[in-house]
């Protein structure tokens, strides 16, 4: 390798990507060995472990194309007595067939305008009543997405503006091979002459139009048709440069050429392996660590780690219901042998959608409203394929089987961890802070690095709290439902400015409250949760009579009460400070706060999400004062909606930080995000909670980062049932929460897993997994001998009484009106 070679990929290796005369001058370079390493450690850099694919059915709308390209066996003539198009029968039925397997991905493949050059083609569509071939494209992309779920990417050829805009409304993306930026290759004797939409000015024009009009887009080069290696690069950097103008390729396909019978280059030689391999090294250093690059693991059978070595991240489309129509000789490989194959790189086969992660992510940008909605439901919080149908509160799917952790045996084949993930969970361990970029490498885990995350994490947890796993019996006592604030995701508030959807509006009397506590103290409970909506009628003063009604009620009873929020509200009220409001809670009898209102600690999310709550900043002032008032607090985060996993870490960071300052919170407690009937689910503006992964993962990071400053990790049995409580107590977990007796709030979003979850399930459970229960006070005490006997003996619940607040209410087509 020459010094000018050597410095183009070190330079790489420094994240600069080569100019276009250095990346030209790799087209000299044999020596393969330098370039494969240093393709290899850019992709790493970029992707991780991950490798990607897309569970697709192939749908071939049509055959006819007006080209003639020199290799092609899909394009073909009319047929006597076979229609031109599929039929919108024909083509629902293989989109329900990949429905019925799994597949998020309808992939629409056809010739280029075949109408202009065949009759039989203009007529099929002018009886059909569509004035093109994308016209009709467009049409049934629109039907498949109705009609079946599958989610169209289309590759119809050379298109206008007005085309690409057109299917933008109905595809999540498009593509165009450019094949070559020879000029050469379309004159007489090469493979392009004759084919007008080979032109590659023409071809270039169509990808910058998309860029316009920002469509992710897919593209890429075909290998061995007669180009050389500078005219390749040439292709690839003609890529780079609108890509630098628009960033809407969103990846790079190096495809190697196939002979085929019955085709003018029948005959012709194919590309060996080192050539492919060469290809794809070349085209990761010169797009750099985060394009995506990919070849069809069809075309190279056996070759699949070598693949990898090269720099390669994705494997583009595989369909377990259809053929390969561009290569029919070249049959898909079966997805557990490529995800075995994979593995043997040390890779993790992930499922995407046919829109890559960061374009699926940045959906306002990307997608347009029609679809986005599709797009968002579809993906988990990485941007990655949502692939099991478990979600929080539902009690009727079970978590799956792969995600649920366990400890990995030594000397295993296909081991995909990485050395990233174990040095990051090494300095967890060790109680070192890590930095944002370290947590959402953890929360990106995934298959051996998953279940190495859960394991240190329960590890620590053995370490830190021995094999007791904690609950308090307690009952929740929501006083109101009454609520001013709009909470895109709170589908338990109700009244005239509330996001209302279902259920009247109450208020409970003093004497309710009373009750409800006098009869938690004798089924054995010590502590009384309050907490409700910011009803607008409250000031500071019902939050104190609040407290006095329940010290009253039941002397001896703890009362955790009142959000950041309800408190930052009650001192508003009063006109008096935050210090001043916590003394006078204290002394009415506040125990301790619940660190609920956090949702996500970060005000890019809060500003969709919760426009009109506390800022982050706000919900640390009054929990750090809460603290300095001898108040201690639990923390939560509520997540798997509208956020990412950067999100995540800065909330872990923040609450990290308040402990550093005052050591006041008890616990840390993860509630997912029970989407059923939240307003912003409802209205397509947020994800179906965390994936069951995503869930688990964030007890056992959670444990990792937040040590040693929290030392307690509760797992909500409300939100994640009791096989997701089994999970994450062998990831971390070493806290159940409370009992509840009664629970309003998962239960209004649509949580199924009930309302009580008696001392005698709590340890039966605990039990259950190896663990030892034990009951708890509210700050992890031990509660009174008296107590804990009446906690196992406790009979029914009376009913529970709700004073409706009949002013609060909004008719039903006046809450419908303004969702």
């Amino acid at each position: 390798m020459d010094s000018r070679t050597s410095a183009t990929l070190r330079a790489a290796l420094d994240g600069r990507l080569p100019s276009p005369l250095e990346a030209v001058a790799l087209a000299g370079e044999v020596d393969l060995a330098p370039l494969l390493l240093v393709a290899g450690e850019l992709r790493d850099r970029g992707h991780g472990n991950a490798v990607s694919y897309s569970r697709k059915v192939f749908i071939p709308l049509t055959h006819l194309c007006r080209d003639v390209c020199h290799y092609c066996t899909f394009a073909r003539p009319p047929r006597p007595g076979e229609r031109a198009y599929m039929t919108p029968d024909e083509i629902l039925a293989i989109a329900r067939a990949g429905q019925e397997a799994g597949c998020k991905e309808a992939l629409f493949t056809l010739g280029d305008k075949p109408e202009l050059r065949y009759r039989a083609a203009r007529r099929e569509l002018d009886a059909m009543g569509y004035a093109s071939t994308i016209a009709y494209l467009t049409a049934m992309a629109e039907l498949v997405l109705k009609e079946t779920g599958l989610l169209p990417h289309a590759n119809p050829g050379v298109m206008t503006r007005d085309e690409i805009a057109a299917l933008r409304r109905v595809s999540i993306s498009q593509g165009i091979m450019l094949e070559s930026a020879s000029e050469r290759l379309a004159q007489k004797g090469g493979p392009h002459y004759g084919s007008p939409d080979k032109r590659p000015a023409v071809r270039l024009e169509t990808i910058r139009r998309a860029g316009e009009l920002q469509v992710p887009f897919t593209s890429g080069i075909l290998i061995g048709i007669g180009e050389t290696r500078r005219e390749r690069i040439e292709a690839l950097l003609a890529l780079r440069e609108a890509h630098h103008e628009y960033g809407h390729i969103q990846e790079i396909i190096v495809q190697n050429f196939r002979a085929k019978p019955g085709t003018r280059m029948a005959n012709a030689p194919e590309p060996d392996l080192e050539d492919l391999l060469w290809t794809i090294a070349v085209a990761r250093v010169v797009f750099g660590a985060e394009m995506n690059i990919q070849a069809p693991p069809n075309l190279s059978p056996g070759t699949y780690q070598r693949l990898v070595a090269a720099g390669l991240n994705d494997w583009g489309g595989v369909s377990p219901v259809t053929p390969d129509h561009v290569n029919p000789e070249a049959p898909w490989p079966h997805l557990e042998e490529l995800e075995r194959c994979t593995a043997e790189s040390g890779k993790v086969l992930v499922e995407r959608l046919a829109v890559y992660p960061a374009y699926a992510r940045e959906m306002d940008r990307w997608q347009d409203r029609t679809i986005a909605t599709h797009v968002l439901r579809a993906i988990d919080g990485g941007g990655f394929a949502r692939v099991d149908p478990w979600s929080p509160g539902d009690a009727h799917t079970a978590p799956p089987t792969r995600d649920v952790p366990h400890r990995l045996p030594p000397g295993r084949p296909g081991n995909t961890a990485s050395p990233e993930v174990a040095d990051i969970i090494e300095r967890a361990a060790a109680g070192e802070e890590l930095p944002e970029d370290g947590i959402v490498r953890l929360f990106d885990a995934r298959g051996d690095d998953y279940h190495l995350v859960c394991a240190a994490a329960n590890d620590l947890r053995k370490r830190v709290n021995g094999d007791v796993v904690t609950y308090v019996v307690n009952r929740n006592i929501n006083y109101t439902n009454v609520c001013y604030f709009k909470c895109q995701f709170c589908a338990f508030s109700k009244g005239r400015l509330s996001e209302s959807l279902r259920g009247a509006p109450y208020n409970l009397e003093m004497e309710e409250i009373a009750r409800r506590t006098a009869e938690a103290w004798e089924r054995g409970a010590t502590e009384v949760c309050l907490q409700g909506g910011i009803h607008p009628e409250y000031t500071g003063d019902t939050y104190l009579s609040i407290l006095e009604t329940v010290r009253k009620a039941a002397p001896g009873i703890h009362a955790h009460a009142f959000s950041p929020l309800e408190v930052w509200q009650g001192a508003r009220t009063l006109g008096i400070g935050l210090r001043d409001f916590l003394a006078r809670l204290r002394e009415a009898g506040l125990g301790t706060l619940p660190g609920t209102a956090a949702e996500i600690l970060d005000d890019e999310v809060r500003a969709t999400l919760c426009p009109d709550k506390l800022t982050a900043a706000q919900w640390m002032e009054v929990v750090e004062e809460a603290h300095r008032a001898g108040l201690r607090t639990t923390s939560t985060i509520m997540y798997g909606h509208i956020e990412e996993p950067k999100h995540w870490a800065r909330h872990l960071l923040r609450l990290r930080e308040v402990q550093k300052r005052t050591g006041g919170i008890t616990e840390f407690v993860p509630l997912p995000f029970v989407h059923m009937e939240a307003p912003i689910y409802l209205k397509g503006k947020a994800r179906s909670g965390p994936t069951f992964r995503e869930a688990v993962l964030m007890h056992a990071v959670a444990r990792l980062a937040l040590h040693p400053l929290i030392t307690n990790i509760q797992v909500s049995w409300v939100k994640m049932g009791e096989a997701g409580v089994r999970a994450c107590l062998e990831a971390g977990v070493n806290d159940l929460g409370g009992t509840l007796m009664n629970e309003s709030i998962s239960r209004a979003a649509g949580a199924e897993f009930g309302q009580e979850l008696p001392p005698a399930e709590m340890e039966r459970i605990i039990r259950e997994a190896g663990r030892v229960p034990r009951q708890r006070t509210t700050t992890y005490g031990t509660p009174a001998e008296g107590q804990q006997i009446a906690s196992f003996a406790a009979g029914a619940l009376a009913p529970i009484v709700l004073t409706p607040a009949r002013e609060y209410a909004r008719r039903e087509k006046a809450a419908v009106a303004g969702q």
